[in-house]
């Protein structure tokens, strides 16, 4: 019994890593499920699939990829002159919950009237195409500064990098929007008031880059509504986000307008 437990102890240690990996794994795995369980699974409905995706959004990303960017030292379109007559909130509710809650129920997104023509948000520039488009949805160009440039690129991996350039579109469309309509004139501003959570400090990479000139040197945008609010229903659950406008979730990240 002795020489069978020096055995296993041997080969246990001899392969010390591959059972590390390995508990990691089913660690992870186990916290999927209870997760899960716990707050339940997020709805399908407004779930972006492929028939979603712009048929021309590789090729878009491409293109993007090769247009020179052109800075300024500070914002000075109409967008950012509007947005300084307009004092913002003190304080924003968190675009990413950090507390545990009790279950909540998933918000759907609105029902349209008629069916939803991909092809003319398509045709229009937008990534992806949804459901419940508003068209009466605009924003004008906002020129980002040196310093926000390299901020929002670095935001956008560190919010949603594993999105690729669809998902990084996403959250500069976000924060696009936030300085559009509640009178941001800065990327650290809209960070600090709504109290995004995503990391700032690990780079980022071409995508990310694309999707910001994509967003705001070409003013075009992911969808075609108002983005404010978003959150991952797999790492935590939150009421407030759930209590807002549904528009779209996207490889599990869900969207919301106020």
């Amino acid at each position: 019994m002795k020489d069978i437990l020096i055995k296993a102890l041997g080969f246990v240690t001899k392969h010390k890593k591959a059972f590390m990996i390995g508990g990691v794994v089913l660690v992870v795995i186990a916290i999927s499920v209870l997760s899960v369980f716990r707050f339940g699974a997020p709805s399908n409905d407004g779930e972006i699939t492929e028939s979603n995706i712009n048929p021309s959004a590789e090729s878009i990303e491409q293109a993007t990829g090769t247009t020179p960017v052109s800075t300024t030292a500070a914002a000075t379109t109409a967008a950012a002159t509007q947005a300084a007559t307009t004092a913002p909130a003190t304080k924003k509710p968190n675009t990413q919950a950090t507390t545990m809650e009790p279950p909540v129920p998933f918000a759907t997104a609105a029902v349209p009237a008629e069916p939803a023509d991909y092809q003319a948000q398509w045709d229009a520039g937008y990534l992806l195409a949804i459901d419940n488009p508003d068209t009466s949805y605009v924003t004008t160009t906002v020129t980002l500064t040196d310093a926000d440039r390299d901020l929002l690129e670095r935001l956008c991996m560190g919010e949603f990098g594993s999105g690729g350039f669809i998902g990084a579109a996403l959250i500069a469309q976000s924060v696009k929007d936030a300085m559009c309509f509640d009178g941001y004139t800065s990327v650290a501003d809209v960070i600090k008031y709504y109290h995004y959570d995503g990391r700032t400090d690990v780079g980022t990479n071409e995508a990310c880059r694309q999707a910001v000139r994509y967003i705001f040197d070409d003013n075009h945008d992911a969808v075609q509504h108002r983005l404010l609010y978003m959150y991952n229903p797999y790492l935590c659950t939150s009421s407030f986000h759930e209590s807002q406008r549904f528009i779209l979730s996207y490889q599990g990240v869900r969207f919301f307008d106020r």
